[in-house]
Formats: C-alpha cells, structure tokens, sequence
C-alpha cells in the first residue's frame, strides 16, 4: 500500500513528525510518502486559515501526482479535515481526515470529549460533528489557550495542560479525543492517568486507512473513475491560476 500523508499546515516540521508516527505504527506492506501545503498558514488554528488549506490540500494532492505518480490512500494530517471532501471527490481514493477517524473511533465507546488547542476550534468541530451526524455523540468540546502550534513547540507545557483538560473532559465522557497533528504521540503518555479511553488523532487516521475503522471510508469514495495526474493538474489549473 502507497499512503500518502499530506500536511495542510505550511509546517515541514509538523510533516515530518507525522511522517515518524504512522511509520511507528504502519503495517510493514505500506510505504508512505508525504507532501506538505506549499501556501497557508504554519499551523491552521481559525476560520481564514482553514479555508485556504483546503486550497492548498488540493494543490499539494496535484503537485504530488505530478512528480511520484498516484498513491492508494491518502491521510490529510490536520485535526479538522480541510479538503477531505473534496479530494476524494477529486481522486476516487480513500481519504481520511484526522478529526472524522478520531470521531468516529470514539463515538463507538459511547459519548465523547475532544480535547485540543486554540479556542477557534471549537465551534468548528462542533460544526464537523454536525456534518457527520456525530453531533448527538459529542458531550463537549474543551480547547486549552494554547494554539496547537505553541502545544506542540512546548512539549513540558502541553503534558501539564493538555492533562488537566483530558482530566476534565473525561468526567462527561466515554472517550476523549486528543485531537492535533503535532500532538500525536502525546495521547499514549496520558492515557494511563484518565479512567476513560484517550484516542490520539493521528493514530485514528492510520488506522482507519489500514481498515480498523474501514466503513466510513468505502461509503465517501467517489463513483467516478479516478482521475490520472494529468487530470488532477487540470482540474486545478484554474485554481492555481
């Protein structure tokens, strides 16, 4: 299997340690490959840069075609999903989105928390949950001050705050979600202190592309044939114009 992991955050850093945790837990048959937002912000954390990383998620997905051909599946490395519609619709491939993989996986435990940083997330995932018919699921949303970007540039901070909040949303919940591509990995240092499952985003998203939450998968790919590099290019020709 051909994974690609594309990064919407601007971030290489960010790609690069998402790169590191699903090759930690990948099946060995999959080879993956990674591609980072050529526009947008460091680390999408409102509205404005949301919408322009679905752009760059499209934009990035064509660039890649272009130069390694297409892969099997593709992993959008950002806690929110900007662009997963639209790129399978694009590229009839398996797409996951982090938030949808971790919602989904929680939502089998019963009702959920998520936990993560950057006070505009909020309504946002909240309104994802709505989108995906999660909404009747999700106990709560509990965002930290502290961006994602400045969680995962702090990893002592984020342990500390990130492990009361979990503590918090965990008395409400089944499951709580520690949702964020550069907090991946922090979910298995705090899981042993709540009394309720703590799913880590990241891994969420692996799993669900290797077939462990496979059925939200089969049912979002697109009917059509799937399009060649040469017609992702020129279907975004425009876009890039």
């Amino acid at each position: 299997m051909q994974l690609l992991i594309l990064n919407p955050n601007t971030s290489v850093a960010v790609t690069e340690h998402l790169r590191e945790h699903v090759a930690a837990i990948a099946a060995p048959d999959v080879t993956l490959h990674v591609a980072t937002a050529a526009f947008g912000a460091r680390y999408i954390a409102d509205e404005t840069s949301f919408a322009v990383a679905g752009h760059a998620v499209l934009d990035a997905y064509a660039n890649h075609c272009e130069r390694h051909g297409k892969s099997d599946a593709v992993l959008v490395g950002c806690f929110g999903d900007p662009g997963v519609w639209a790129l399978r619709e694009l590229s009839g491939l398996p797409v996951v989105g982090l938030a949808e993989a971790a919602m989904r996986e929680a939502a089998a435990f019963g009702r959920f928390a998520i936990v993560t940083g950057g006070a505009a997330w909020d309504p946002m995932l909240r309104r994802l949950a709505r989108t995906l018919g999660l909404d009747g699921a999700l106990a709560d949303v509990h965002v930290v001050a502290p961006t994602g970007a400045q969680l995962a540039a702090d990893p002592a901070m984020a342990m500390s705050v990130l492990g009361e909040a979990c503590q918090r949303a965990s008395a409400g919940a089944d499951a709580v979600i520690l949702g964020g591509a550069g907090l991946a990995g922090m979910a298995a240092r705090l899981a042993p202190h709540l009394a309720v499952p703590l799913i880590d985003s990241v891994s969420a998203g692996a799993k669900a592309l290797s077939g462990d939450c496979s059925g939200f998968v089969a049912a979002r790919l697109a009917k059509t044939e799937p399009a060649g590099p040469e017609s992702v290019s020129a279907a975004l020709w425009g876009m890039r114009r």
